[in-house]
């Protein structure tokens, strides 16, 4: 006979390994494939550095963007060299000075770096002071001098105005005008899109109608003219307000084609045609049968419509049709790139335009990610 060990477990309690993806949500399933994209990722983590920029712009900020100092000043390099040339690890920035030395052709004297009077630099440094959220005074910035004394990595403007200071600031308007745009257009134009799919006939002919009429409008002229009925003398927020009431005016219509489409396929689906059967309301069957499935859809062209807002907004505000001072906005500095001597001259005014390009990237890279997450095949 055989001796049966009684620490052994009996067969029928031997446990089964599951799955490790046997459960996952839905969710779960597309963290899971963005994951496996690294451009999608690089979008993730650069579009979550220039929120946190964004909402933390004055702590980011090295100086007042509001400060002036000498005008048209070439950016500052951070240097680990004393005047001798040896290394030291403190890192350093040399600001430029008059020499004794006259030059030969204009006699005028020759301006080089001031060796004798370096501007240390640091981490949580004091400097100029500012409300956190406007609400909390403080005073502290995440790298700048210890001294306080004044450092343009980016050089300045021709008021003398910290371009990266300016630019950091001006993140906050840029992206809360293409958010903005983005949610409104996102909202009317994923409703009227699922409306006019779902209910169809007489009434989708005379909606796609309208819609076909917004997206026939010439949308930089339209643009030009409605800006331009506001008065120069109007509140800065009135401005702010009508440039992000036409630019969601205009954009839309293309959100609700795309939705419409996609309502055209899943109204026809049999779980809706249950839902349908079965007595459920039409705001029951759009907003909880159909509206998760488009939800996917939405997502993507959101990511993909953020950085068209963007550049939307930096090229009206080269136009001079964006928003204005005391306001800070990337169009806005962009304004001063008009003059081409200015640009062969001082070309790091154009630092706005590396901003954008970057958050232009990481949206497109997020979406990308997010488009082969939401749908591989």
């Amino acid at each position: 006979m055989f001796a049966f060990d009684s620490s052994l477990p009996p067969p029928h309690e031997e446990s089964v390994k599951k799955p490790p993806h046997g459960n996952e949500s839905y969710i779960a399933l597309v963290w899971r494939r963005l994951k496996r994209s690294w451009t999608g990722m690089m979008g993730l983590i650069l579009v979550g550095l220039l929120i946190i920029m964004a909402v933390f712009a004055d702590f980011f900020a090295p100086m007042d963007p509001k400060a002036t100092d000498v005008g048209f000043a070439p950016p500052q390099v951070m240097s680990f060299h004393d005047k001798d040339g040896n290394f030291v690890f403190r890192p350093r920035v040399y600001a430029l000075a008059d020499s004794d030395e006259l030059d030969p052709v204009t006699f005028q004297p020759i301006v080089g770096p001031d060796y004798d009077n370096p501007r240390y630099l640091g981490f949580f440094v004091k400097g100029a002071g500012y409300k956190l959220f406007g609400l909390i005074p403080a005073n502290r910035h995440f790298f700048g001098s210890t001294d306080g004394q004044s450092v343009h990595f980016l050089g300045t403007d021709k008021f003398g105005r910290d371009v990266l200071s300016r630019a950091i600031i001006g993140s906050r308007i840029s992206l809360v005008i293409a958010l903005t745009v983005v949610f409104i257009v996102t909202i009317v134009g994923t409703t009227v899109g699922m409306v006019s799919g779902y209910f169809g006939g007489t009434f989708d002919v005379w909606v796609q109608r309208f819609v076909e009429l917004v997206l026939a409008f010439p949308q930089l002229p339209l643009y030009l003219a409605l800006t331009s009925l506001i008065p120069v003398t109007a509140p800065t927020n009135v401005f702010l307000a009508f440039v992000i009431i036409v630019m969601s005016a205009l954009g839309w219509a293309q959100m609700s084609r795309e939705v419409r489409g996609k309502t055209l396929a899943l109204a026809r689906i049999d779980y809706v045609r249950a839902a349908m059967a079965v007595g459920a309301t039409d705001r029951r069957i759009i907003f909880q049968h159909i509206f998760p499935n488009v939800m996917s859809h939405v997502i993507v062209s959101v990511t993909l419509h953020i950085p068209s807002v963007v550049l939307l907004e930096s090229f009206l505000g080269f136009l001079g049709f964006a928003v204005k001072p005391p306001l800070i906005s990337w169009g806005l500095m962009l304004q001063d790139t008009a003059n081409y001597s200015v640009i062969g001259t001082y070309p790091w005014i154009l630092a706005p335009v590396g901003f954008v390009l970057v958050t232009v990237f990481a949206f497109n890279a997020l979406g990308d990610g997010l488009r082969d997450a939401v749908d591989p095949y």
